[in-house]
């Protein structure tokens, strides 16, 4: 079966095998044999005439598991006593949960934390509304909302499939960030009632993270929130994937010695990230930016297939007016960018473009052109995949952005706080270090989230979004 194991479909199999020498080595040919990749194998139990084996395997999808355990079942002493899928395991009961930050354990504690105690810190708020920052979870909490309807590549799913994304998302908030939040799922499609929601919840967050909701509504939704609330809004699926676009982007031009206003970049893809990445490619500095969707290139004139995304890419792109297909725009191309589906960009098309091409193919799971038949004929490729160098992932920059966001309590994440947080992505590779293969750094580098969360926070006060000085306040009723 021609697939690539990934740990997100790993199994482990618990077996009942002959206690005789070779048992283990005629299972794990069988593995092999099937395209399995083996992890962990443990004892549990030793008997007589039997073990007990767990062994870890990841496969390439369900089927792929499915025929790996029935290999097993080939082999003669063995017996397949449990197959257990770890990704569900580890979903059981849900991925967060919420704790208590002080005891309660006494009457003291309790009239501390609840009556008669908790009414003076309601009546200080409610005299200076400014003081639910310091004395809630307000000033670290941040709602993650979705409606269910363009979650991951699986598209309209509904809210209650999409909570697992969203507590995901919850999860790395607070692994690389320190942040907590909390999945939203709401039960509507409709865009007024969305707004109206959110804002609705608003008073207990410091900050709104838009997951997975479906174009062209994510960008009325965005705009009205942003435009209605005092707190951040940032619509991840778009602006996330565009900061670490830019920051790949800032190094692989190292790489080829090219000049961002000097390239010409071909987008596969305008929807809502492909929108938000073009836009901050030109507030770089790009001039020569030509996007493609279904119907072809996007060209002032256009009637075909027009909504707000590709009303605004004919009106702000593509300089000198391209017609045709990707075919046809691609040539003379330096960076071409697929934020589509699999399969868009052949070979040929490659060969077609500017020397030194750079390939960011970023639909998953499966890219626009799988980087073995792309990398004889590029100079840097990049997927959104983990099991391929240079993985574009937007968790490099959102745990951090919302970070310094929030330190300095910020009122919206404008377009100087995502440049910033790009270049300090990117910055986080030094010259000695830099390489076609390695121009992004890897989501678990603890040194990318606090270089983001001081950029983007210095970015707040520079752009004058930033609410919050820098001055160490008195804890107690007069200073907070």
């Amino acid at each position: 079966m021609n697939v690539i194991p990934s740990e997100g479909y790993s199994i482990t199999l618990r077996l009942r095998l002959a206690n005789r020498p070779g048992m283990l080595g005629h299972v794990t040919s069988a593995i092999g044999e099937a395209g399995g990749n083996i992890g962990a194998v443990d004892i549990v139990e030793v008997g007589a005439h039997h073990l007990i084996r767990d062994i870890t395997v990841a496969a390439g999808n369900d089927e792929h598991a499915d025929s790996i355990v029935e290999a097993v079942r080939t082999v003669e002493g063995v017996t397949v006593v449990n197959v257990s899928d770890r990704t569900f395991l580890r979903h059981l009961g849900g991925k967060i949960e919420i704790t208590n930050k002080r005891p309660l354990q006494t009457r003291s504690d309790l009239s501390i934390a609840y009556t008669p105690g908790v009414a003076r810190i309601c009546m200080a708020i409610h005299k200076d509304p400014e003081k639910v920052y310091n004395l809630t979870i307000k000033r670290n909490c941040i709602a993650v909302v979705t409606d269910g309807t363009a979650v991951l590549g699986l598209g309209d799913i509904g809210p209650a499939a999409a909570m697992p994304v969203m507590e995901g998302k919850a999860m790395l908030f607070k692994e690389f960030a320190g942040i907590d939040a909390f999945p939203i799922c709401l039960d509507t499609k409709d865009t007024d009632e969305i707004v109206r929601t959110v804002k609705a919840i608003s008073p207990t967050f410091g900050g709104i993270n838009l997951e997975d909701i479906s174009s062209p509504r994510c960008f009325e939704i965005e705009r009205r929130l942003k435009q209605e609330l005092d707190i951040p809004v940032f619509h991840d699926d778009q602006h996330g994937t565009a900061v670490v676009v830019l920051a790949a982007l800032i190094n692989a031009l190292k790489i080829t010695g090219k000049k961002i206003d000097e390239i010409k970049i071909v987008v596969v893809g305008v929807g809502a990230a492909g929108t938000a990445c073009t836009k901050i490619l030109l507030n770089a500095g790009a001039k020569n930016v030509i996007g493609c969707d279904l119907f072809g290139a996007v060209y002032r004139g256009r009637t075909e297939g027009l909504n707000e995304a590709t009303q605004w890419y004919a009106d702000h792109t593509n300089p000198d007016n391209l017609k045709g297909t990707l075919v046809d725009v691609i040539e003379g191309a330096d960076l071409f960018l697929g934020l589509s589906g699999p399969n868009v960009l052949t070979v040929e098309m490659i060969k077609k473009m500017n020397r030194d091409p750079i390939v960011f193919a970023l639909a998953n799971p499966t890219p626009e052109i799988m980087p073995e038949e792309a990398w004889p004929f590029v100079k840097v490729m990049a997927t959104g995949r983990s099991d391929y160098p240079n993985q574009i992932n937007n968790v490099l920059c959102f745990p951090g952005i919302f970070r310094g966001a929030l330190d300095c309590r910020a009122s919206d994440i404008n377009e100087e706080m995502k440049l910033a947080a790009a270049h300090a992505i990117a910055s986080v590779i030094g010259p000695e270090e830099l390489h076609p293969e390695y121009i992004i750094p890897s989501v678990f580098n603890r040194q990318v989230y606090p270089l983001v969360a001081k950029a983007v926070e210095e970015a707040a006060r520079r752009s004058g979004v930033a609410r919050r000085e820098r001055t160490e306040t008195r804890i107690g009723n007069a200073g907070i």
